[in-house]
């Protein structure tokens, strides 16, 4: 007996199978991953993207189709990470894009929407590269245009078109180089497959089986899962900030220009590679590898507010790879380890120097989670675990991997880089845990930290009158200056910030937005203002901070 439709309980079904399947799949494509930057999250980002577009359709669980496809799209939407979980989020706005009318899926409807997330997905992004999920993804819904006008049964039509997204996935080698030198298929077109084998079971009647190890070695070879980040340089990384973000639509930029989506990716596209925009009517959600992750967010405020900003390092995920490769094959020196979390080269190399062994990259805007101490934690041989969070917002995670391992840990409260380099300062291998948790404790407090970024809106805090786009000083955690240039904002937050009877040091650690020229300019205003006071430069590297102050 046929079945020519996909009904509301077949949708629920099978969306929720494939996003099991993916799940149960993430570690698998993880390791496939080869590029742009080995940090092998493309299971992972596809799979929270999955599991955010479920979570939102169970909000329309009962109401008609075609709200519960729209509500799976826009959540896919919201919760999408990296290339991979925003290209996935294009690719099924294709059902939501086919204007559905009724309470089922015909076979053109699923063939309409196959096509339409391919047109929305490639157009998404700037420089679309064949031999990817885009190419998976074209290939099946060409397949479907082919059984359409003929096939009468669903299920025939689904395994057709998966059948063909897996004879084109395994031709995703012959297209793009680097998965043939590696050896291994495209990661974000195996998680668009195991999405749609998982969509074809159900819609079978077929539960999701746990994968084996014995079947993913059928896919790549044992040397091949380690490490295939080796197969690509650091100096191949030419653009080195991961950015993403969301802006709420204003409509409008503020000179009255109304946003479009093409213009808008095609101004973007001059400050860096892999970019992706995609859009709706409230909401635009960009990728961009940069270097200049302070101005794209400037010009993308033109249009809006921004909201969940991530900026990762992807110079500095290549060396914690690699370092962590040829860490877990030495042996372990020194009674403790010292974990502690820093973003930006120069912070990290202040880190190692005095003594923390282990760093999670991370910090504003990119926290550590649970499972990334846990994982770290649980690697360690030595007899007590340190962890330096340096961040309030990364404090409670690293607390409860504490309560989830057998391990000794023991989380000093540091809330600021400068309170972590403080600490670190009095912790000595040859002491005792005790000694070292007193001593790293007593001095937290005695540092300040100061901080310079930019102001997302206007408003007005602390009676600190704030215009979007000026440049704010923190004193700790309270914005107690705002000014329209760093330098500006950075002077001012120095005069307030150092107390003449008791500082003596200030420390600059100078972020990825610092110029050269700025930084001269501040090393003679501080020469001039507080002869007085001791002043050291590092070059920090670190993002969203323009300007990182320690004063002692």
């Amino acid at each position: 007996m046929t079945q020519q439709m996909i009904n509301k309980e077949n949708w629920l079904k099978m969306i929720q199978a494939g996003a099991n399947h993916l799940t149960k799949h993430r570690d698998i494509i993880n390791k496939l991953n080869v590029f742009p930057v080995p940090d092998g999250d493309t299971g992972t980002n596809m799979n929270l993207s999955m599991t955010s577009g479920l979570k939102e359709m169970k909000q329309h669980i009962n109401k008609a189709l075609p709200d519960q496809i729209n509500g799976f799209t826009r959540g896919l939407l919201m919760g999408a990470r990296g290339n991979s979980g925003v290209i996935l989020s294009q690719l099924f706005r294709g059902f939501s894009a086919i204007e559905l009318d009724k309470d089922e899926l015909s076979i053109k409807d699923f063939t309409n929407a196959l096509n339409k997330g391919v047109e929305t997905a490639y157009n998404s992004v700037t420089n679309p590269v064949e031999g990817t999920i885009l190419t998976v993804a074209k290939d099946m819904a060409k397949k479907a245009t082919e059984r359409e006008q003929s096939e009468t049964d669903m299920l025939a039509f689904l395994e057709a078109v998966v059948a063909e997204g897996n004879a084109s996935l395994e031709r995703t080698p012959d297209l793009l180089p680097v998965l043939k030198e590696v050896g291994v298929v495209d990661s974000g077109g195996k998680g668009l497959i195991v999405i749609y084998e998982g969509f074809l079971a159900a819609f079978r009647g077929e539960e999701i089986e746990m994968v084996t190890e014995e079947s993913f070695e059928a896919l790549i070879e044992n040397e091949h899962e380690e490490a295939v980040q080796s197969f690509v340089s650091l100096d191949s990384i030419e653009h080195g900030y991961c950015t993403e973000f969301f802006v709420q639509l204003n409509k409008t930029d503020s000179e009255g220009n109304p946003f479009n989506e093409a213009a808008f990716r095609q101004m973007i596209s001059d400050y860096g590679d892999s970019l992706l925009v995609a859009s709706d009517s409230e909401l635009v959600k960009v990728h961009v590898h940069t270097e200049k992750p302070g101005e794209v967010l400037s010009l993308a405020q033109a249009y809006g507010d921004l909201i969940n900003i991530d900026i990762e390092n992807m110079r500095e995920q290549y060396k914690q790879i690699v370092a962590e490769k040829e860490a877990s094959t030495v042996t372990a020196t020194g009674n403790y380890t010292v974990i502690t979390v820093a973003q930006g080269s120069g912070l990290k190399e202040m880190f190692q120097s005095i003594g923390a062994t282990n760093l999670i990259d991370g910090g504003q805007t990119m926290n550590p989670s649970t499972e990334d101490f846990l994982r770290l934690i649980e690697r360690q041989t030595t007899e007590h675990i340190f962890i330096l969070p340096n961040n309030k917002n990364i404090l409670l995670s690293a607390n409860q991997a504490v309560e989830l391992t057998d391990k000794a840990v023991t989380v000093i409260p540091t809330v600021t880089i400068p309170q972590g380099i403080q600490a670190m300062f009095e912790f000595s291998q040859e002491a005792d845990v005790e000694e070292n948790i007193d001593n790293m404790n007593a001095v937290i407090a005695e540092v300040k930290t100061g901080l310079v970024t930019y102001a997302t809106r206007d408003t007005v805090i602390n009676d600190v009158q704030i215009k979007k786009d000026d440049f704010i000083g923190l004193n700790d955690e309270t914005i107690v200056v705002s000014e329209a240039t760093q330098l500006q904002a950075v002077q001012e937050l120095l005069e307030k910030m150092i107390d003449q009877d008791e500082d003596e040091i200030v420390t600059v650690f100078e972020g990825v937005d610092a110029s050269a020229d700025q930084v001269a300019q501040l090393e003679e205003f501080i020469e001039r203002e507080f002869p007085y006071i001791e002043a050291e430069f590092h070059q920090g590297n670190q993002p969203i901070y323009s300007y990182m102050l320690m004063i002692e």
